[in-house]
């Protein structure tokens, strides 16, 4: 995923968005100022222990009242949505549906979030108990704006954390619409928007009454919040960019094969965190695959609304990639070209010839451009499309099951999807690697993203000076605790730590 620091008319106080599909105004929306940012922390500080004292199941049903009044308000976001990043109005009401959808999982998961009973010794108790972290700074992206930072708020709400939520500076009325809807429900200082550029970002990133950050958006602005939250101790879980690549195997269906890569590639104007960025096809097949790939780009090149990028300046990243990567012997046989209409529209794009080192395969697209490799057989498929630094997801179609296991065990990425770009299981949840990040985003293991563990250890106290010998021993007679060292004697040391 691209940078989100935003240089589209970005002063000191506001920002100025520009509808990508028509070029007409959108709004002009107010900053938040450093003094402001550090005052909303300030008061999630201070509404914390409240916040995290709450029964989970109030801080759940209120997560329920939060996802209602996102279904009630839904038409409403979806259009903002539209308007502000291009999103079609029918993938973007898809994507509230899946923020609704996600809050009133975690309002169901959050209560049943347990810990563990430890096998201890019979007359005492050991168990760990989960903790809130505390503040809880999201910093979410402009691609899926409603879904992705529903996931991260409802996690960190439920469990306990207040939090400052700043969403890009790309969609920022559809950002501070959310966090209306957010605050309206909720108790004073549980939950707040800071709207503004990266500067804002940093603001958050340097406070060291932030004890977590959940980031998604692009790798070099998730190493910028790793490395200035690490000055502070604080959590960092981050999904940042990824460089996915598609194996296309020989005995696949050439037309299958072409519409899965096509929908990889061109989904969203190839702007989704796990969209297809490279294509390895083995040689027998790859005439074939290459020319039913051109005519699916003609099809979604002839759409009657075609979706554009989010915004010019992106357009000409992706641009810039293209150019390099002709000037060294790339072919486009689709697309490529800027067209001189409104907006920010970019075409669906196939490029052949394409080889290790050209900046189409080695940097984040994230646009409509498909890119094709040909590799002489799998192996060397699969040894071109682990090659890379990032690790977020890979896709590999395949009827050979040998190769399909040879896949799974070989590329290093969060996820593996075979005969499919996209797809799979409700609360799946994937750590990516490398570049990518680090840390898990979404399913049931973010609750434990959100929360600390303590181990606690109950012994009875000792027996009254008076109490007779029949009524048992007073302490444990087992072995010591592995948390003190044991003295000569068989009992714990005088000098261990005490917890």
């Amino acid at each position: 995923m691209p940078d989100d620091l935003n240089t589209r008319n970005v002063t000191v106080s506001s920002i100025t968005i520009q509808n990508p599909t028509t070029g007409e105004l959108v709004g002009e929306i107010s900053c938040d100022t450093p003094d402001s940012v550090r005052a909303k922390v300030a008061a999630a500080h201070r509404a914390r222990r409240g916040w995290e004292a709450t029964p989970v199941t109030e801080r759940a049903r209120l997560l329920t009242l939060i996802a209602d009044q996102l279904e009630a308000a839904a038409e409403e976001l979806a259009e903002l949505n539209h308007r502000e990043t291009g999103k079609t109005v029918a993938d973007s009401q898809g994507g509230i549906d899946a923020g609704v959808g996600t809050l009133r999982q975690y309002a169901e998961l959050g209560p049943v979030h347990r810990g563990h009973s430890l096998r201890g010794d019979r007359l005492a108790a050991d168990f760990t108990r989960s903790r809130a972290r505390g503040v809880v700074a999201a910093i979410t992206p402009w691609n899926d704006p409603v879904a992705i930072a529903a996931g991260l708020i409802g996690a960190a709400l439920v469990m306990g954390n207040t939090v400052i939520h700043k969403p890009s500076e790309r969609c920022p009325h559809l950002g501070r619409r959310l966090g209306e809807i957010c605050s309206a429900v909720l108790p004073e200082g549980v939950f707040a928007t800071a709207l503004g550029d990266a500067e804002i970002g940093r603001v958050l990133t340097d406070d060291e009454r932030i004890a977590m950050y959940a980031h998604v958006g692009s790798s070099a602005a998730g190493r910028d919040i790793h490395s200035r939250a690490a000055a502070h101790g604080a959590h960092v879980i981050r999904e940042n960019g990824g460089n996915d690549a598609l194996i296309v195997d020989s005995g696949v269906d050439i037309e299958w094969a072409a519409g899965q890569a096509a929908l990889g590639s061109f989904a969203n104007a190839g702007q989704i965190c796990t969209s297809v960025e490279r294509i390895f096809v083995h040689r027998d097949v790859a005439a074939d695959f290459t020319s039913a790939l051109v005519a699916e780009a003609e099809k979604w090149n002839s759409a009657p609304e075609p979706q554009p990028l989010v915004d010019r300046r992106h357009r000409e990243s992706v641009q810039f990639l293209l150019t390099a990567s002709w000037e060294m012997g790339a072919k486009v046989l689709a697309g490529g070209s800027i067209p001189d209409t409104p907006g920010a529209h970019y075409p669906a794009t196939v490029v052949d010839h394409c080889r290790p080192g050209m900046p189409l395969l080695t940097d984040e697209v994230f646009g409509p451009v498909a890119p094709i490799c040909v590799a002489d057989d799998f192996d060397e498929a699969l040894e071109l499309a682990a090659a890379d630094p990032y690790g977020l997801a890979a896709t590999v179609l395949s009827p050979d099951l040998g190769h399909v296991l040879a896949a799974v065990d070989t590329l290093r990425v969060g996820t593996v999807k075979v005969n499919a770009v996209f797809g799979g299981a409700p609360g799946g949840s994937a750590e990516p690697l490398g570049e990518s990040g680090s840390g898990f985003g979404f399913g049931p293991e973010l609750l434990d993203e959100f929360s600390t563990t303590s181990v606690v250890h109950i012994s009875a106290p000792p027996a009254s000076s008076g109490a007779d010998a029949s009524d048992g021993p007073a302490s444990s007679s087992g072995p010591a605790s592995s948390s003190y060292p044991a003295s000569s004697s068989g009992s714990a040391s005088s000098s261990g730590p005490e917890q």
